[in-house]
Protein backbone atom coordinates (compact mmCIF):
# COMPACT_ATOMS: atom_id res chain seq x y z
CA UNK A 1 0.00 0.00 0.00
CA UNK A 2 1.53 3.32 -1.10
CA UNK A 3 0.14 5.59 1.61
CA UNK A 4 1.93 8.67 0.28
CA UNK A 5 0.31 8.28 -3.13
CA UNK A 6 -3.08 7.61 -1.53
CA UNK A 7 -2.77 10.73 0.65
CA UNK A 8 -1.82 13.20 -2.08
CA UNK A 9 -4.37 11.72 -4.50
CA UNK A 10 -7.16 12.06 -1.92
CA UNK A 11 -6.08 15.59 -0.99
CA UNK A 12 -5.78 16.56 -4.65
CA UNK A 13 -9.19 15.11 -5.40
CA UNK A 14 -10.63 16.89 -2.37
CA UNK A 15 -9.10 20.16 -3.56
CA UNK A 16 -10.67 19.73 -7.01
CA UNK A 17 -13.97 18.84 -5.31
CA UNK A 18 -13.84 21.99 -3.13
CA UNK A 19 -13.02 24.13 -6.17
CA UNK A 20 -15.97 22.64 -8.02
CA UNK A 21 -18.30 23.24 -5.08
CA UNK A 22 -17.22 26.88 -4.87
CA UNK A 23 -17.70 27.40 -8.62
CA UNK A 24 -21.11 25.76 -8.44
CA UNK A 25 -22.19 27.71 -5.36
CA UNK A 26 -20.89 31.14 -6.45
CA UNK A 27 -22.47 31.01 -9.88
CA UNK A 28 -25.80 29.62 -8.69
CA UNK A 29 -25.91 32.46 -6.15
CA UNK A 30 -25.03 35.11 -8.73
CA UNK A 31 -27.65 33.82 -11.17
CA UNK A 32 -30.33 33.41 -8.49
CA UNK A 33 -29.75 36.55 -6.40
CA UNK A 34 -33.18 38.02 -7.18
CA UNK A 35 -34.86 34.75 -6.13
CA UNK A 36 -32.98 34.67 -2.82
CA UNK A 37 -33.86 38.31 -2.15
CA UNK A 38 -37.54 37.66 -2.86
CA UNK A 39 -37.55 34.62 -0.58
CA UNK A 40 -36.00 36.55 2.31
CA UNK A 41 -38.46 39.39 1.91
CA UNK A 42 -41.42 36.97 1.85
CA UNK A 43 -40.61 35.43 5.23
CA UNK A 44 -43.51 35.13 7.65
CA UNK A 45 -43.97 33.43 10.99
CA UNK A 46 -45.54 30.48 9.14
CA UNK A 47 -43.27 27.52 9.88
CA UNK A 48 -43.95 25.85 6.52
CA UNK A 49 -42.94 28.93 4.51
CA UNK A 50 -39.77 29.22 6.62
CA UNK A 51 -38.88 25.58 5.88
CA UNK A 52 -39.49 26.20 2.17
CA UNK A 53 -37.24 29.30 2.20
CA UNK A 54 -34.47 27.36 3.96
CA UNK A 55 -34.77 24.50 1.47
CA UNK A 56 -34.64 26.68 -1.65
CA UNK A 57 -31.88 29.01 -0.39
CA UNK A 58 -29.70 26.04 0.59
CA UNK A 59 -30.22 24.44 -2.82
CA UNK A 60 -28.88 27.71 -4.28
CA UNK A 61 -25.93 28.28 -1.93
CA UNK A 62 -25.14 24.53 -1.80
CA UNK A 63 -24.32 24.48 1.91
CA UNK A 64 -26.52 24.16 5.00
CA UNK A 65 -23.66 25.61 7.08
CA UNK A 66 -23.59 28.74 4.92
CA UNK A 67 -27.37 29.10 5.15
CA UNK A 68 -27.30 28.63 8.92
CA UNK A 69 -24.50 31.17 9.37
CA UNK A 70 -26.53 33.61 7.25
CA UNK A 71 -29.60 32.95 9.41
CA UNK A 72 -27.61 33.59 12.60
CA UNK A 73 -26.43 36.86 11.07
CA UNK A 74 -29.98 37.93 10.24
CA UNK A 75 -31.21 37.01 13.73
CA UNK A 76 -28.29 38.95 15.20
CA UNK A 77 -29.27 41.96 13.08
CA UNK A 78 -32.93 41.65 14.09
CA UNK A 79 -34.08 40.86 10.54
CA UNK A 80 -35.88 37.66 11.55
CA UNK A 81 -37.15 36.14 14.77
CA UNK A 82 -36.09 32.88 16.39
CA UNK A 83 -39.14 30.93 15.14
CA UNK A 84 -38.40 31.92 11.54
CA UNK A 85 -34.73 31.06 11.99
CA UNK A 86 -35.45 27.54 13.30
CA UNK A 87 -37.88 26.94 10.43
CA UNK A 88 -35.25 27.98 7.90
CA UNK A 89 -32.69 25.71 9.57
CA UNK A 90 -35.13 22.80 9.22
CA UNK A 91 -35.45 23.55 5.50
CA UNK A 92 -31.68 24.00 5.13
CA UNK A 93 -31.12 20.46 6.38
CA UNK A 94 -33.31 19.15 3.55
CA UNK A 95 -31.87 21.55 0.96
CA UNK A 96 -28.30 20.46 1.61
CA UNK A 97 -29.15 16.92 0.50
CA UNK A 98 -29.29 18.11 -3.12
CA UNK A 99 -25.48 17.94 -3.09
CA UNK A 100 -25.64 14.20 -2.50
CA UNK A 101 -27.89 13.73 -5.51
CA UNK A 102 -25.59 15.83 -7.71
CA UNK A 103 -22.55 13.75 -6.81
CA UNK A 104 -24.40 10.42 -6.93
CA UNK A 105 -24.27 10.38 -10.73
CA UNK A 106 -21.76 8.11 -12.49
CA UNK A 107 -18.88 10.46 -11.85
CA UNK A 108 -16.36 8.74 -14.11
CA UNK A 109 -18.53 9.35 -17.17
CA UNK A 110 -19.62 12.97 -17.15
CA UNK A 111 -16.92 15.03 -15.47
CA UNK A 112 -14.87 15.88 -18.57
CA UNK A 113 -18.03 16.42 -20.63
CA UNK A 114 -19.26 19.11 -18.24
CA UNK A 115 -15.81 20.72 -18.13
CA UNK A 116 -15.57 20.71 -21.91
CA UNK A 117 -18.95 22.39 -22.38
CA UNK A 118 -18.52 24.79 -19.46
CA UNK A 119 -15.04 25.85 -20.56
CA UNK A 120 -15.52 26.12 -24.34
CA UNK A 121 -19.10 27.39 -24.75
CA UNK A 122 -18.44 30.90 -23.32
CA UNK A 123 -15.95 31.48 -26.17
CA UNK A 124 -18.86 31.39 -28.62
CA UNK A 125 -21.63 32.99 -26.52
CA UNK A 126 -20.93 36.09 -24.39
CA UNK A 127 -24.27 36.38 -22.53
CA UNK A 128 -23.91 37.02 -18.78
CA UNK A 129 -26.59 34.46 -17.85
CA UNK A 130 -24.99 31.90 -20.16
CA UNK A 131 -21.66 32.54 -18.44
CA UNK A 132 -23.19 31.63 -15.07
CA UNK A 133 -24.64 28.45 -16.58
CA UNK A 134 -21.28 27.45 -18.05
CA UNK A 135 -19.43 28.14 -14.80
CA UNK A 136 -22.05 26.09 -12.94
CA UNK A 137 -21.44 23.17 -15.31
CA UNK A 138 -17.69 23.63 -14.84
CA UNK A 139 -18.24 23.35 -11.08
CA UNK A 140 -20.24 20.13 -11.49
CA UNK A 141 -17.51 18.77 -13.77
CA UNK A 142 -14.78 19.48 -11.23
CA UNK A 143 -16.90 17.87 -8.48
CA UNK A 144 -17.15 14.70 -10.56
CA UNK A 145 -13.42 14.69 -11.40
CA UNK A 146 -12.51 15.26 -7.74
CA UNK A 147 -14.69 12.34 -6.69
CA UNK A 148 -13.17 10.14 -9.37
CA UNK A 149 -9.66 10.80 -8.01
CA UNK A 150 -10.78 10.13 -4.42
CA UNK A 151 -12.58 6.91 -5.40
CA UNK A 152 -9.54 5.61 -7.29
CA UNK A 153 -7.28 6.47 -4.34
CA UNK A 154 -9.55 4.67 -1.85
CA UNK A 155 -9.93 1.53 -4.01
CA UNK A 156 -6.83 -0.27 -2.59
CA UNK A 157 -8.19 0.11 0.96
CA UNK A 158 -10.71 -2.70 0.46
CA UNK A 159 -7.81 -5.20 0.24
CA UNK A 160 -5.65 -3.59 2.93
CA UNK A 161 -5.63 -5.78 6.06
CA UNK A 162 -4.82 -2.90 8.44
CA UNK A 163 -7.69 -0.77 7.20
CA UNK A 164 -10.14 -3.68 7.15
CA UNK A 165 -9.22 -4.69 10.72
CA UNK A 166 -9.79 -1.08 11.84
CA UNK A 167 -13.10 -1.01 9.99
CA UNK A 168 -14.39 -3.88 12.11
CA UNK A 169 -15.08 -1.32 14.87
CA UNK A 170 -17.06 0.91 12.48
CA UNK A 171 -19.37 -1.46 10.63
CA UNK A 172 -22.49 -0.09 12.41
CA UNK A 173 -23.79 -3.65 12.89
CA UNK A 174 -24.36 -3.08 16.62
CA UNK A 175 -25.63 -0.06 18.56
CA UNK A 176 -22.17 0.74 20.02
CA UNK A 177 -20.52 0.35 16.62
CA UNK A 178 -23.24 2.58 15.14
CA UNK A 179 -22.54 5.31 17.71
CA UNK A 180 -18.78 4.99 17.10
CA UNK A 181 -19.26 5.38 13.34
CA UNK A 182 -21.53 8.39 13.85
CA UNK A 183 -18.84 9.88 16.10
CA UNK A 184 -16.20 9.43 13.38
CA UNK A 185 -18.45 11.11 10.82
CA UNK A 186 -19.05 14.01 13.22
CA UNK A 187 -15.35 14.45 14.03
CA UNK A 188 -14.18 14.33 10.40
CA UNK A 189 -16.86 16.84 9.32
CA UNK A 190 -15.73 19.19 12.08
CA UNK A 191 -12.13 18.89 10.88
CA UNK A 192 -12.99 19.45 7.21
CA UNK A 193 -15.64 22.11 8.05
CA UNK A 194 -17.87 20.97 5.19
CA UNK A 195 -20.57 18.33 5.33
CA UNK A 196 -20.75 18.35 1.50
CA UNK A 197 -17.05 17.51 1.23
CA UNK A 198 -17.36 14.78 3.87
CA UNK A 199 -20.38 13.41 2.02
CA UNK A 200 -18.23 13.33 -1.12
CA UNK A 201 -15.53 11.39 0.72
CA UNK A 202 -18.13 8.97 2.10
CA UNK A 203 -19.54 8.32 -1.38
CA UNK A 204 -16.00 7.92 -2.77
CA UNK A 205 -15.17 5.35 -0.07
CA UNK A 206 -18.42 3.48 -0.73
CA UNK A 207 -18.05 3.51 -4.53
CA UNK A 208 -14.50 2.18 -4.18
CA UNK A 209 -15.76 -0.71 -2.02
CA UNK A 210 -13.78 0.37 1.05
CA UNK A 211 -16.95 0.67 3.16
CA UNK A 212 -20.44 -0.79 2.88
CA UNK A 213 -23.76 1.03 2.70
CA UNK A 214 -24.53 0.58 6.40
CA UNK A 215 -21.26 2.24 7.43
CA UNK A 216 -21.78 5.05 4.90
CA UNK A 217 -25.27 5.71 6.24
CA UNK A 218 -23.96 5.97 9.81
CA UNK A 219 -21.18 8.34 8.68
CA UNK A 220 -23.78 10.55 6.98
CA UNK A 221 -25.71 10.75 10.25
CA UNK A 222 -22.53 11.85 12.02
CA UNK A 223 -21.89 14.43 9.32
CA UNK A 224 -25.25 16.00 10.14
CA UNK A 225 -24.04 16.62 13.69
CA UNK A 226 -20.57 17.77 12.61
CA UNK A 227 -21.96 20.44 10.31
CA UNK A 228 -23.67 22.18 13.27
CA UNK A 229 -20.31 23.01 14.84
CA UNK A 230 -19.75 25.68 12.16
CA UNK A 231 -22.97 27.37 13.22
CA UNK A 232 -22.11 27.11 16.91
CA UNK A 233 -18.78 28.82 16.24
CA UNK A 234 -20.58 31.48 14.21
CA UNK A 235 -22.83 32.19 17.19
CA UNK A 236 -19.86 33.20 19.37
CA UNK A 237 -19.98 36.95 19.87
CA UNK A 238 -23.53 37.27 18.56
CA UNK A 239 -26.52 38.35 20.60
CA UNK A 240 -28.61 35.93 22.65
CA UNK A 241 -31.19 35.19 19.96
CA UNK A 242 -28.47 34.43 17.39
CA UNK A 243 -26.79 32.04 19.85
CA UNK A 244 -30.18 30.39 20.38
CA UNK A 245 -30.53 29.89 16.61
CA UNK A 246 -27.15 28.13 16.41
CA UNK A 247 -27.99 26.02 19.47
CA UNK A 248 -31.37 25.10 17.94
CA UNK A 249 -29.56 23.85 14.83
CA UNK A 250 -27.26 21.65 16.93
CA UNK A 251 -30.10 20.33 19.12
CA UNK A 252 -32.28 19.55 16.12
CA UNK A 253 -29.56 17.51 14.41
CA UNK A 254 -28.39 15.74 17.56
CA UNK A 255 -31.94 14.83 18.61
CA UNK A 256 -32.69 13.74 15.04
CA UNK A 257 -29.67 11.41 15.00
CA UNK A 258 -30.51 9.96 18.44
CA UNK A 259 -34.11 9.38 17.35
CA UNK A 260 -33.11 7.65 14.14
CA UNK A 261 -30.53 5.42 15.85
CA UNK A 262 -33.39 3.69 17.67
CA UNK A 263 -34.69 2.31 14.37
CA UNK A 264 -31.54 2.63 12.25
CA UNK A 265 -31.74 -0.78 10.59
CA UNK A 266 -35.40 -0.29 9.65
CA UNK A 267 -34.42 3.08 8.22
CA UNK A 268 -31.67 1.37 6.20
CA UNK A 269 -34.18 -1.15 4.83
CA UNK A 270 -36.57 1.69 3.92
CA UNK A 271 -33.87 3.27 1.75
CA UNK A 272 -33.18 -0.11 0.13
CA UNK A 273 -36.88 -0.36 -0.77
CA UNK A 274 -37.07 3.20 -2.11
CA UNK A 275 -34.05 2.96 -4.44
CA UNK A 276 -33.84 0.22 -7.10
CA UNK A 277 -30.96 -2.25 -6.86
CA UNK A 278 -29.10 -3.47 -3.79
CA UNK A 279 -26.82 -0.80 -2.33
CA UNK A 280 -23.85 -3.16 -1.83
CA UNK A 281 -24.22 -4.89 -5.21
CA UNK A 282 -20.84 -5.19 -6.98
CA UNK A 283 -20.80 -5.50 -10.77
CA UNK A 284 -18.46 -7.82 -12.70
CA UNK A 285 -16.09 -4.91 -13.39
CA UNK A 286 -15.77 -4.24 -9.66
CA UNK A 287 -17.94 -1.11 -9.70
CA UNK A 288 -20.82 -0.49 -7.29
CA UNK A 289 -23.45 1.21 -9.49
CA UNK A 290 -26.22 1.66 -6.92
CA UNK A 291 -24.53 2.71 -3.70
CA UNK A 292 -24.09 6.45 -4.43
CA UNK A 293 -27.82 6.91 -5.10
CA UNK A 294 -28.63 4.93 -1.94
CA UNK A 295 -26.39 7.20 0.16
CA UNK A 296 -27.97 10.32 -1.37
CA UNK A 297 -31.44 8.91 -0.69
CA UNK A 298 -30.46 7.99 2.86
CA UNK A 299 -29.20 11.54 3.44
CA UNK A 300 -32.46 13.01 2.12
CA UNK A 301 -34.68 10.55 3.99
CA UNK A 302 -32.85 11.22 7.25
CA UNK A 303 -33.44 14.97 7.04
CA UNK A 304 -37.01 14.76 5.73
CA UNK A 305 -37.97 12.32 8.50
CA UNK A 306 -36.42 14.59 11.13
CA UNK A 307 -38.25 17.67 9.84
CA UNK A 308 -41.56 15.78 9.79
CA UNK A 309 -40.96 14.59 13.37
CA UNK A 310 -39.84 17.91 14.84
CA UNK A 311 -41.80 20.50 12.82
CA UNK A 312 -44.90 20.15 15.06
CA UNK A 313 -42.58 20.75 18.03
CA UNK A 314 -40.93 23.88 16.65
CA UNK A 315 -42.24 26.10 19.46
CA UNK A 316 -41.24 23.65 22.24
CA UNK A 317 -37.75 23.48 20.67
CA UNK A 318 -37.65 27.26 20.70
CA UNK A 319 -38.71 27.30 24.36
CA UNK A 320 -35.99 24.79 25.24
CA UNK A 321 -33.18 26.88 23.72
CA UNK A 322 -34.62 30.01 25.40
CA UNK A 323 -34.44 28.23 28.76
CA UNK A 324 -30.90 26.99 28.07
CA UNK A 325 -29.81 30.48 26.98
CA UNK A 326 -31.90 33.01 28.92
CA UNK A 327 -31.29 36.71 28.31
CA UNK A 328 -32.93 40.09 27.85
CA UNK A 329 -32.54 40.63 24.13
CA UNK A 330 -33.99 44.15 24.06
CA UNK A 331 -30.90 45.50 25.78
CA UNK A 332 -28.61 43.94 23.20
CA UNK A 333 -29.19 46.47 20.43
CA UNK A 334 -26.19 47.57 18.40
CA UNK A 335 -25.73 50.13 15.69
CA UNK A 336 -23.43 47.99 13.55
CA UNK A 337 -24.95 44.61 12.84
CA UNK A 338 -22.83 43.11 10.05
CA UNK A 339 -22.25 39.54 11.03
CA UNK A 340 -19.79 36.83 10.12
CA UNK A 341 -17.24 36.44 7.38
CA UNK A 342 -18.32 37.77 3.99
CA UNK A 343 -17.03 34.50 2.53
CA UNK A 344 -19.98 32.78 4.22
CA UNK A 345 -22.55 35.08 2.63
CA UNK A 346 -24.01 34.85 -0.84
CA UNK A 347 -24.05 38.21 -2.70
CA UNK A 348 -27.86 38.31 -2.43
CA UNK A 349 -27.75 37.78 1.34
CA UNK A 350 -24.83 40.18 1.78
CA UNK A 351 -26.60 42.94 -0.14
CA UNK A 352 -29.75 42.34 1.89
CA UNK A 353 -27.74 42.78 5.09
CA UNK A 354 -26.22 45.97 3.68
CA UNK A 355 -29.67 47.28 2.76
CA UNK A 356 -30.88 46.68 6.31
CA UNK A 357 -27.90 48.69 7.58
CA UNK A 358 -29.04 51.51 5.28
CA UNK A 359 -32.53 51.27 6.84
CA UNK A 360 -31.03 51.58 10.33
CA UNK A 361 -28.76 54.40 9.23
CA UNK A 362 -31.78 56.26 7.79
CA UNK A 363 -33.61 55.83 11.12
CA UNK A 364 -30.73 57.51 12.94
CA UNK A 365 -30.59 60.33 10.40
CA UNK A 366 -34.35 60.91 10.80
CA UNK A 367 -33.90 61.31 14.56
CA UNK A 368 -31.02 63.72 13.92
CA UNK A 369 -33.19 65.82 11.59
CA UNK A 370 -36.00 66.00 14.16
CA UNK A 371 -33.57 66.95 16.94
CA UNK A 372 -31.95 69.54 14.68
CA UNK A 373 -35.35 71.12 13.99
CA UNK A 374 -36.19 71.22 17.68
CA UNK A 375 -32.80 72.71 18.60
CA UNK A 376 -32.84 75.23 15.75
CA UNK A 377 -36.24 76.63 16.61
CA UNK A 378 -35.82 76.51 20.38
CA UNK A 379 -35.44 79.64 22.49
CA UNK A 380 -33.12 77.87 24.91
CA UNK A 381 -30.20 75.50 24.64
CA UNK A 382 -31.11 71.77 24.71
CA UNK A 383 -28.03 69.76 25.62
CA UNK A 384 -29.74 66.36 25.17
CA UNK A 385 -30.53 67.08 21.53
CA UNK A 386 -27.13 68.63 20.93
CA UNK A 387 -25.33 65.58 22.35
CA UNK A 388 -27.59 63.10 20.55
CA UNK A 389 -27.03 64.68 17.12
CA UNK A 390 -23.28 64.62 17.72
CA UNK A 391 -23.43 60.99 18.88
CA UNK A 392 -25.47 59.94 15.84
CA UNK A 393 -23.12 61.79 13.53
CA UNK A 394 -20.24 59.70 14.91
CA UNK A 395 -22.29 56.50 14.56
CA UNK A 396 -23.38 57.18 10.97
CA UNK A 397 -19.81 58.09 10.06
CA UNK A 398 -18.66 54.72 11.39
CA UNK A 399 -21.54 52.89 9.69
CA UNK A 400 -20.69 54.51 6.35
CA UNK A 401 -17.10 53.25 6.62
CA UNK A 402 -18.29 49.75 7.59
CA UNK A 403 -20.70 49.64 4.66
CA UNK A 404 -17.94 50.76 2.28
CA UNK A 405 -15.62 47.99 3.50
CA UNK A 406 -18.41 45.41 3.43
CA UNK A 407 -19.53 46.29 -0.12
CA UNK A 408 -15.93 46.33 -1.35
CA UNK A 409 -15.71 42.67 -0.28
CA UNK A 410 -19.08 41.83 -1.82
CA UNK A 411 -18.06 43.13 -5.25
CA UNK A 412 -15.08 40.76 -5.24
CA UNK A 413 -17.61 37.93 -5.64
CA UNK A 414 -19.27 36.97 -8.93
CA UNK A 415 -22.21 39.39 -9.24
CA UNK A 416 -25.04 39.72 -11.68
CA UNK A 417 -25.48 43.08 -13.41
CA UNK A 418 -28.39 43.90 -11.11
CA UNK A 419 -26.33 43.04 -8.03
CA UNK A 420 -23.46 45.25 -9.25
CA UNK A 421 -25.86 48.17 -9.69
CA UNK A 422 -27.38 47.54 -6.28
CA UNK A 423 -24.00 47.42 -4.55
CA UNK A 424 -23.06 50.80 -6.06
CA UNK A 425 -26.43 52.25 -5.06
CA UNK A 426 -26.05 51.07 -1.46
CA UNK A 427 -22.59 52.61 -1.26
CA UNK A 428 -23.92 55.95 -2.49
CA UNK A 429 -26.91 55.79 -0.13
CA UNK A 430 -24.56 55.40 2.84
CA UNK A 431 -22.51 58.38 1.61
CA UNK A 432 -25.58 60.61 1.30
CA UNK A 433 -27.00 59.61 4.67
CA UNK A 434 -23.67 60.27 6.36
CA UNK A 435 -23.52 63.71 4.68
CA UNK A 436 -27.02 64.62 5.90
CA UNK A 437 -25.98 63.64 9.43
CA UNK A 438 -22.86 65.80 9.07
CA UNK A 439 -24.93 68.85 8.13
CA UNK A 440 -27.31 68.26 11.04
CA UNK A 441 -24.29 68.38 13.33
CA UNK A 442 -23.08 71.54 11.56
CA UNK A 443 -26.45 73.26 12.05
CA UNK A 444 -26.35 72.38 15.76
CA UNK A 445 -22.84 73.85 15.93
CA UNK A 446 -23.88 77.06 14.14
CA UNK A 447 -27.03 77.39 16.23
CA UNK A 448 -25.05 77.07 19.45
CA UNK A 449 -23.44 80.44 18.61
CA UNK A 450 -26.86 82.05 19.12
CA UNK A 451 -26.98 80.86 22.68
CA UNK A 452 -23.33 81.73 23.34
CA UNK A 453 -23.81 85.30 22.01
CA UNK A 454 -27.45 85.80 23.09
CA UNK A 455 -28.64 86.28 19.49
CA UNK A 456 -32.42 86.32 19.03
CA UNK A 457 -33.89 85.92 15.54
CA UNK A 458 -37.12 87.67 14.73
CA UNK A 459 -40.35 85.73 14.18
CA UNK A 460 -40.16 86.01 10.38
CA UNK A 461 -36.66 84.53 10.26
CA UNK A 462 -37.65 81.65 12.54
CA UNK A 463 -40.64 80.87 10.29
CA UNK A 464 -38.38 80.76 7.25
CA UNK A 465 -35.95 78.42 8.99
CA UNK A 466 -38.85 76.28 10.18
CA UNK A 467 -40.12 75.96 6.59
CA UNK A 468 -36.70 74.89 5.29
CA UNK A 469 -36.06 72.27 7.97
CA UNK A 470 -39.67 70.96 7.86
CA UNK A 471 -39.52 70.66 4.04
CA UNK A 472 -36.26 68.76 4.36
CA UNK A 473 -37.87 66.34 6.81
CA UNK A 474 -40.85 65.82 4.46
CA UNK A 475 -38.50 65.08 1.57
CA UNK A 476 -36.45 62.71 3.70
CA UNK A 477 -39.59 60.95 4.99
CA UNK A 478 -40.63 60.10 1.42
CA UNK A 479 -37.26 58.56 0.58
CA UNK A 480 -36.90 56.82 3.94
CA UNK A 481 -40.33 55.17 3.63
CA UNK A 482 -39.44 53.89 0.16
CA UNK A 483 -36.12 52.48 1.38
CA UNK A 484 -37.63 50.84 4.46
CA UNK A 485 -40.62 49.30 2.67
CA UNK A 486 -38.80 48.68 -0.64
CA UNK A 487 -41.44 50.62 -2.52
CA UNK A 488 -41.26 52.82 -5.60
CA UNK A 489 -40.56 56.44 -4.75
CA UNK A 490 -43.39 58.83 -5.67
CA UNK A 491 -41.24 61.01 -7.92
CA UNK A 492 -44.11 63.35 -8.83
CA UNK A 493 -44.72 64.26 -5.20
CA UNK A 494 -40.98 64.35 -4.51
CA UNK A 495 -40.27 66.74 -7.39
CA UNK A 496 -43.18 68.98 -6.36
CA UNK A 497 -41.66 69.33 -2.88
CA UNK A 498 -38.22 70.04 -4.35
CA UNK A 499 -39.54 72.78 -6.64
CA UNK A 500 -41.44 74.39 -3.77
CA UNK A 501 -38.33 74.21 -1.56
CA UNK A 502 -36.09 75.80 -4.21
CA UNK A 503 -38.56 78.58 -4.95
CA UNK A 504 -39.06 79.45 -1.30
CA UNK A 505 -35.31 79.19 -0.57
CA UNK A 506 -34.59 81.82 -3.25
CA UNK A 507 -37.21 84.12 -1.71
CA UNK A 508 -35.69 83.62 1.73
CA UNK A 509 -32.25 84.46 0.34
CA UNK A 510 -33.54 87.80 -1.01
CA UNK A 511 -35.27 88.55 2.32
CA UNK A 512 -32.12 87.70 4.22
CA UNK A 513 -29.95 90.03 2.08
CA UNK A 514 -32.47 92.82 2.63
CA UNK A 515 -32.28 92.38 6.42
CA UNK A 516 -28.49 92.46 6.31
CA UNK A 517 -28.63 95.76 4.38
CA UNK A 518 -31.03 97.16 6.95
CA UNK A 519 -28.60 96.17 9.72
CA UNK A 520 -31.14 94.03 11.59
CA UNK A 521 -28.44 91.56 12.63
CA UNK A 522 -24.85 92.06 13.76
CA UNK A 523 -22.06 90.49 11.57
CA UNK A 524 -21.75 87.27 13.62
CA UNK A 525 -25.51 86.72 13.61
CA UNK A 526 -25.58 87.28 9.83
CA UNK A 527 -22.75 84.79 9.32
CA UNK A 528 -24.48 82.23 11.54
CA UNK A 529 -27.76 82.60 9.68
CA UNK A 530 -25.96 82.24 6.34
CA UNK A 531 -24.18 79.07 7.47
CA UNK A 532 -27.44 77.54 8.71
CA UNK A 533 -29.24 78.36 5.44
CA UNK A 534 -26.45 76.86 3.33
CA UNK A 535 -26.48 73.66 5.46
CA UNK A 536 -30.25 73.33 5.04
CA UNK A 537 -29.87 73.59 1.26
CA UNK A 538 -27.08 70.99 1.35
CA UNK A 539 -29.34 68.60 3.29
CA UNK A 540 -31.92 68.99 0.53
CA UNK A 541 -29.29 68.27 -2.14
CA UNK A 542 -28.10 65.13 -0.38
CA UNK A 543 -31.69 63.94 0.07
CA UNK A 544 -32.17 64.33 -3.69
CA UNK A 545 -28.95 62.33 -4.25
CA UNK A 546 -30.22 59.67 -1.82
CA UNK A 547 -33.43 59.38 -3.84
CA UNK A 548 -31.48 59.07 -7.10
CA UNK A 549 -29.32 56.30 -5.60
CA UNK A 550 -32.38 54.41 -4.35
CA UNK A 551 -34.31 54.49 -7.63
CA UNK A 552 -31.31 52.84 -9.31
CA UNK A 553 -32.27 49.60 -7.53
Amino acid sequence: MDWFKLTYTVLGGLGIFFFGMKLLSDNLQAASGAIVRTLINSLTTNRFSAVFVGLVVTCIVQSSSVTTVMVIGFVNAGLMNLTQAIGIIFGANIGTTITGWIISFKVSKYGLLFIAFGGLAPILIKSEKFKYLCNTLLGVGFIFIGLKYMSSAFAPLKTDEGFMSLLVYFTADSYLSLLATIGVGCMLTFIIQSSSAMLGITIALAVSGAINFQTALALVMGENIGTTITALLAGVGANTNAKRASLAHALFNVLGVLTLTTFFWSYKELVEVLIPGLADFTASDGSRPHIAAHIAAGHTAFNVINVLIFLPFLNPLKNIVVKILPGKDKKETKHLEFFGDIENLSPAMALEQAHQEIVKMADLVKISLEDTKSYLLSKERKLNEENRVKKYEDITDNMQKEIMIFISKVIEKPLSQLQSVRSSAITRESDELESISDYCDSIIHYSSRRFDDNIVYDLETLKELEYLITSNIELFDLVQASIKNKQHLDMEKFNTLINAFNKYANTIKDNYLQRVKEGKYPPLASLTLSDISVSLRRIKNHTVNLAEAYVRH
